[in-house]
C-alpha cells in the first residue's frame, strides 16, 4: 500500500502540464541528439545546465532525465537509415539495423527498437520502484565510514571499467581528486590550491567543467573530423508494425537485454555502451551457426537497444539512493541536484519524495512519449543530418559561453570553459577517458567530507574503515577489482574488449 501512495504522488507531480511539458521538452531533445552524430546526451546536459536555475528541482531533473534516455531511442534511428551511429550505445545496432533497411526491412527495424527500449524502460523503471526504497533505507544506516569505503568501491570499479589504459583511467580519478579540493577547507577556512586567486576561494565551478571537458571539447574534435559518407537508405520504409515471427524472435532477446542492461547500469562505471555491446555478445553466442547476426538479424537489434535503455534507467538508482553516479551523466545529474540546493544520498527520499517519486512516474510517461512520437517522426530526424556540421557548431558554442557566463556573470568562467575545453581534447588525443575525471571531480570533496568526519569520530583511528563489517566488505572488494583488473591475462582480454 505504500508504494501505491508512493506512485500517487508521484503521479500527482509528473502529470502536472509544465512537467508534462519539461518531460516531452526532455525527450525530444534527447531523440534530436541521439540523431546527430557527434554530440551525445553528456555534453547536452552538461550544455544545458544553466538553463535549470529556471526551474523547479522536479522539472529540472525530468528534463535531464528524458534527454538520457531520450538519447538512446534517437541513435537507433540513424544507425538503421544511414549506418551511421547517433549514439555511442547505438554502434552496435548499425550491424543488423542497416543491413535489415537495405533489405527493405527498415520499417520493422525502427519498430523493434523503439518496443524493445519501451519494454526495457518500463520494466527497468519498475526495479527502481522495486528496489530503490530498500536500498535507500540500507544506507541510512550508513556512517561517514561505510559511505568512504563505498565512493572508493565507486571510484575503483569507474576505473576498472573506464575506456583505455588502466594507469590513465587511474591518474583522471587522481586529477578529479585535486581539482575538488581548490577553494576553502569547510573545517580551517584555509585556501587550499588557489595561486592567491580570490575567484577560486569557493572551488571550481562544476558547470564549466563539465561543459569543457565534453561539450567544447567535444565540438573541437568533431571539426577535426572529415565529412562522413552518410549513405541514406533510398527504399521507401512501409510496413512499420514487426511480424509475429519477428515479436517471437525478439521477445526472449528483449527480456536478457533487460536483465543485462538493469544490472549494468547500476554498476560504477557501467552503462548504456557496454549494456548493448553485451546485450549482442550474448544474443550472437546463443544464436550460434543458426543466427543470421551481421546480416540483418532482427534480434541483433532487439537486443542492444533494448539493453541501452534498461542501462540508462537503472543507473538512476546509485545515483538516487546512495548519492553514487555509476557515469558521468549521472554525475552531471548530481551537479544538478547540488544547484538545486538538494543534497544526493538517501535522506533524497525521505525530504523530497516529490522529487524522487515524481521523477520515476515521468519516465514511465517519457518512454511511453518517445514510442509514440519517434516512428512519425523518422523522416524529420534523417533530414537534420543533412543540416552541414559547419553550421551547427557556432551555435552550439554560443549556446556554452553564454550558459556559463549567465551563472554568475563571470568572465572568468567563461574563461575555464576554453581551457577545459582544450585540456579534454588533449586528454582525448593522448587516450585519456576524462569520464573518471569527472567522477573523481564530483566524489572528491564528499569523500574527504566523510574521511575526516570518520577520523574526527575515532580521534584519528583509522582501523574504523577495517572494523566495520560494511566498510571492510567494500575496501576488499575494491582491492578485488584492482588485483583482477591487474591480471595479465584479463588485461590483455580486456583491452581486446574494448577495442572491439
Amino acid at each position: 500500500m505504500e508504494t501505491l501512495a508512493n506512485l500517487a504522488l508521484g503521479m500527482s507531480t509528473a502529470f502536472t502540464p509544465s512537467n508534462l511539458g519539461v518531460c516531452l521538452m526532455g525527450t525530444l531533445i534527447g531523440t534530436l541528439i541521439g540523431v546527430l552524430p557527434g554530440i551525445g546526451p553528456t555534453a547536452t546536459i552538461a550544455m544545458l545546465l544553466p538553463l535549470t536555475f529556471s526551474l523547479p528541482p522536479e522539472a529540472a531533473l525530468i528534463m535531464l532525465s528524458g534527454i538520457f534516455y531520450g538519447a538512446q531511442y534517437g541513435g537507433s534511428t540513424t544507425a538503421i537509415l544511414v549506418n551511421l551511429p547517433g549514439e555511442a550505445s547505438s554502434v552496435i545496432t548499425t550491424i543488423d539495423g542497416y543491413q535489415m533497411a537495405r533489405n527493405g526491412r527498415a520499417g520493422p527495424a525502427l519498430a523493434i527498437a523503439g518496443i524493445g527500449s519501451f519494454v526495457a524502460g518500463t520494466i527497468a523503471t519498475a526495479l527502481i520502484v522495486i528496489v530503490g526504497p530498500t536500498l535507500a533505507g540500507l544506507a541510512l544506516y550508513f556512517g561517514a565510514a561505510e559511505y568512504f569505503s563505498l565512493m572508493v568501491l565507486g571510484l575503483v570499479a569507474a576505473t576498472v571499467l573506464a575506456n583505455g589504459d588502466l594507469v590513465k583511467a587511474l591518474g583522471m580519478i587522481f586529477v578529479g581528486l585535486l581539482l575538488g579540493l581548490i577553494g576553502t577547507d569547510v573545517n580551517t577556512g584555509a585556501q587550499r590550491y588557489t595561486f592567491g586567486l580570490s575567484i577560486l576561494a569557493d572551488g571550481l565551478n562544476f558547470i564549466p567543467l563539465a561543459m569543457g571537458m565534453f561539450g567544447l571539447a567535444e565540438i573541437i574534435k568533431n571539426l577535426g573530423q572529415p565529412e562522413e559518407n552518410r549513405s541514406l537508405v533510398s527504399k521507401r520504409i512501409t510496413g512499420l508494425f514487426p511480424t509475429k515471427a519477428d515479436l517471437a524472435a525478439s521477445a526472449g532477446s528483449i527480456l536478457r537485454a533487460t536483465g543485462i542492461g538493469s544490472i549494468l547500469g547500476v554498476l560504477p562505471g557501467g552503462g548504456p555502451t557496454l549494456a548493448a555491446f553485451s546485450s549482442y555478445v550474448l544474443e550472437k553466442k546463443l544464436a550460434g551457426d543458426k543466427g543470421t547476426f551481421g546480416r540483418g538479424d532482427i534480434r541483433g537489434v532487439a537486443a542492444p537497444e533494448a539493453a541501452n535503455n534498461a542501462a540508462a534507467q537503472t543507473s538512476f538508482i546509485p545515483m538516487l539512493t546512495l548519492g553514487l553516479p555509476s557515469n558521468a551523466v549521472m554525475a552531471l545529474m548530481i551537479g544538478a541536484m547540488s544547484m538545486q540546493g538538494i543534497a544526493p544520498g538517501p535522506q533524497v527520499m525521505t525530504q523530497n519524495p516529490t522529487l524522487f517519486w515524481g521523477l520515476i512516474v515521468s519516465m514511465w510517461v517519457g518512454n511511453l512519449m518517445l514510442l509514440i512520437i519517434n516512428l512519425p517522426l523518422v523522416g524529420v530526424w534523417v533530414q537534420l543530418l543533412k543540416v552541414p556540421y559547419r553550421i551547427l557548431f557556432p551555435a552550439i558554442v554560443l549556446l556554452c559561453a553564454t550558459g556559463v557566463y549567465v551563472i554568475n556573470y563571470s568572465v572568468f568562467e567563461v574563461y575555464l570553459l576554453a581551457g577545459f575545453g582544450i585540456i579534454g581534447l588533449a586528454l582525448a588525443r593522448c587516450g585519456c577517458d576524462p569520464v573518471p575525471l569527472l567522477l573523481g571531480f564530483i566524489l572528491g570533496p564528499m569523500m574527504e567530507e566523510n574521511l575526516r568526519r570518520a577520523l574526527l569520530i575515532t580521534n584519528g583511528d583509522i582501523d574504523v574503515f577495517f572494523t566495520r563489517p560494511i566498510s571492510a566488505a567494500f575496501l576488499a572488494l575494491s582491492a578485488f577489482l584492482i588485483a583482477l583488473a591487474l591480471l595479465p591475462s584479463l588485461t590483455r582480454k580486456r583491452a581486446e574488449v574494448f577495442q572491439e
